[in-house]
């Protein structure tokens, strides 16, 4: 390691934000900026878009507002690292132009005029996945767009995530990490490439080899900035873009979640638990492994998709009383929903979330809604909201259950990152649910922590992983099981909440006949 002091930049292009981020080789965040962004429009009920120059722009206004609030010179920054939401996709022409709005991973929308697969269709039905496949080819963005806007396909020179949309912002080259893939693509999960010639999964989707970017290992240079991204965003012209990998991956990364005896939760707009391994292990059959920000390595991974932001749309709709008191008092709003949980006992009085707000391909089902029962005169909106949180972390401790079986190791050690984990009360939630001790790690950043960590080890500020790890993450606040909760917590996790779903499923299938929805 170099003894001068130096300095990495990471971007982190969220769902709800952009933000730019220095850090220097300690891990400690030295300078900031943050561009709240609208996370997506919807011009029909369940589509999610967004225009794919609206990330580029405030990219470059979360990088342009950086560099007044640095207080060391720009040659200090030896690297840059992006990471971003995952499965938001864009097409682009000829010209790396964009032909129409980015789909963005929420949105919901379903082909179900899919070509016959051949031969493929015999195989995989003998094989028991034909369900499985017909999910992923309708849930596949591609062949909404072929199939629906034709003489957009037809153009789509280029078919990108956001991150290797910006990655070409950045460089000018049609370059992505490898931890950044997740989503309905042509990808070999197992061998961390696009999936090999004769693979079903060319046949499944209309994609081409020749519309795809070129991967590189996180760690790996993916470029150099350009003359133009250096105008636009302030950053050095010729700075190394090092890969990291999307979000989530960045946030197991940077919680030190090197191992399959420790488990990592991000409380974000996507609420995931994850394991580390070098083995690839599915918790749920079909649902893959993801790579994780290292290379050579795997983080399996239970979701739940629209996580905390259920708890956003919450404080949209019934939190605007402690909104109007933290404008007006000047204190934090999360501080007053904190309070909110505090006024509830642990249990909600009865009140229990199933937070399937989205479908899923097999937990929850494709035809999945969430659900609140226990309902009586007592419940206030305080209620709700404590039972939410409770429900994310019902839902996150099922999968960590489920990782343990199929993997073999039990989880000693739980970290938890991501905005929700900012909150106190969340975390003790946390803890009394799984009946661990919980951590979070010395920074919220923790996504971009994970990209900065990146940057440092492909330009050699640290010899490899483990040495940038020591260095650059640290335990932040513990909390401690109450044994009085655990005991509350366990009974309705047992009695009530694993058995909402097998009962109630029947019913969701019905109200997507009568309603239509999910569409």
């Amino acid at each position: 390691m170099s003894n001068h002091k130096e300095y990495v930049l990471a971007i982190d292009n969220g769902t709800q934000s952009v933000r730019a981020l220095v850090f220097d080789l300690e891990g400690h965040l030295v300078a900031k900026s943050k561009v709240e962004i609208e996370p997506y429009y919807s011009n029909q009920p369940g589509w999610a878009e967004q225009d794919a120059d609206y990330f580029w722009d405030n990219l470059c206004k979360a990088c342009c507002a950086l560099w007044p609030k640095l207080n060391v010179p720009r040659s200090a920054i030896k690297s840059v690292a992006l990471t971003t939401q995952r499965a938001s996709i864009i097409n682009l022409d000829r010209n790396g132009i964009p032909l129409r709005p980015a789909i963005v991973w929420l949105d919901q929308r379903l082909e179900q005029d899919l070509p016959d697969m051949g031969l493929w269709n015999i195989l995989l039905t003998l094989a028991g996945e034909k369900d499985a496949v017909r999910f992923f080819r309708s849930e596949a963005e591609a062949n909404w767009i072929k199939n629906k806007q034709p003489e957009i396909w037809d153009k789509t020179a280029k078919y990108l995530l956001l991150s290797g949309y910006l990655t070409y912002k950045l460089t000018g080259k049609y370059v992505d990490s490898v931890a950044s893939q997740v989503g309905y693509l042509p990808f070999d999960f197992k061998r961390h490439d696009w999936a090999g010639r004769l693979d079903w999964k060319w046949r499944a989707l209309p994609i081409k080899r020749e519309q795809l970017p070129e991967l590189i290992p996180a760690g790996a240079p993916l470029g150099r900035i350009s003359a133009e991204a250096a105008q636009l965003t302030g950053i050095p012209e010729g700075l190394p873009l090092i890969s990291a990998g999307a979000d989530k991956a960045c946030e197991v990364l940077a919680s030190g979640c090197l191992t399959p005896d420790t488990g990592s939760i991000s409380y974000g707009s996507a609420a995931t638990y994850n394991s580390t391994n070098v083995r690839y292990i599915e918790a749920i059959k079909n649902v893959p492994a993801y790579p994780a920000a290292m290379p050579n390595a795997y983080n399996t991974e239970t979701i739940v998709q629209r996580g905390y932001w259920m708890v956003n749309w919450f404080k949209r709709e019934f939190g605007l009383r402690e909104q109007r008191i933290a404008a007006e008092t000047g204190v934090e709003p999360e501080s007053l929903f904190d309070d909110l949980l505090k006024e509830v006992p642990p249990g909600a009085m009865g009140l229990v979330v199933q937070p399937y707000w989205s479908p899923g391909v097999r937990i929850p089902g494709p035809d999945a809604k969430g659900a609140i029962i226990g309902f009586g005169d007592v419940h206030t909106r305080a209620h709700i909201y404590r039972a939410i949180i409770e429900g994310i972390a019902y839902a996150l401790r099922e999968g960590k259950e489920r990782l343990e079986k199929r993997s073999g190791h039990n989880i000693s050690t739980l970290k938890v990152s991501g905005g929700g984990s900012q909150s106190d009360e969340a975390m003790q939630i946390t803890a009394d649910i799984f009946g661990l001790t919980v951590e979070r790690p010395h920074t919220f950043e923790t996504s971009g922590l994970g990209a900065a960590i990146n940057a440092a080890v492909g330009v050699g500020l640290y010899p490899d992983y483990q040495s940038a790890l020591n260095h650059m993450t640290h335990k932040g606040d513990s909390f401690v099981p109450i044994e009085a909760n655990v005991r509350i917590y366990d009974q309705l996790y047992k009695e009530v909440y694993l058995k909402m779903y097998g009962r109630l499923n029947p019913l969701y299938g019905s109200i997507r006949k009568i309603t239509g929805y999910p569409f």
